[in-house]
């Protein structure tokens, strides 16, 4: 099993919107995904984070049955257009991948 976690700090101001509003467009974009994409078991997104280090705004945890479908997930068209939101509001983004 592959877990897929992602975390993002997000600028301010962005898209005419403020952070939170922003964030809660991802976390709607984002949920989503969830039985739309083949390999994609589970997923989950809080906009609700603390005790975060470093700091981030919003958390993404998702579940593949292996790095094969992880690699599916990554370019698949409705992932992309999250992407293409995501990269429009964030400052930052942190990245962890592992296989239990």
């Amino acid at each position: 099993m592959i877990k897929h976690i992602v975390m993002w700090t997000l600028k301010d101001e962005a898209q005419g919107k403020s952070a939170a509003e922003n964030a809660a467009e991802m976390k709607r974009m984002l949920e989503a995904l969830e039985g739309r994409i083949p390999g994609l078991l589970h997923i989950e997104v809080s906009t609700d984070v603390f005790n975060a280090s470093p700091a981030c705004q919003v958390v993404l945890y998702s579940e593949f049955a292996a790095r094969a479908d992880l690699a599916v997930y990554q370019p698949h068209p409705e992932h992309q257009k999250c992407v293409q939101f995501i990269a429009q509001v964030v400052s930052g983004r942190g990245v962890l991948d592992y296989e239990v």
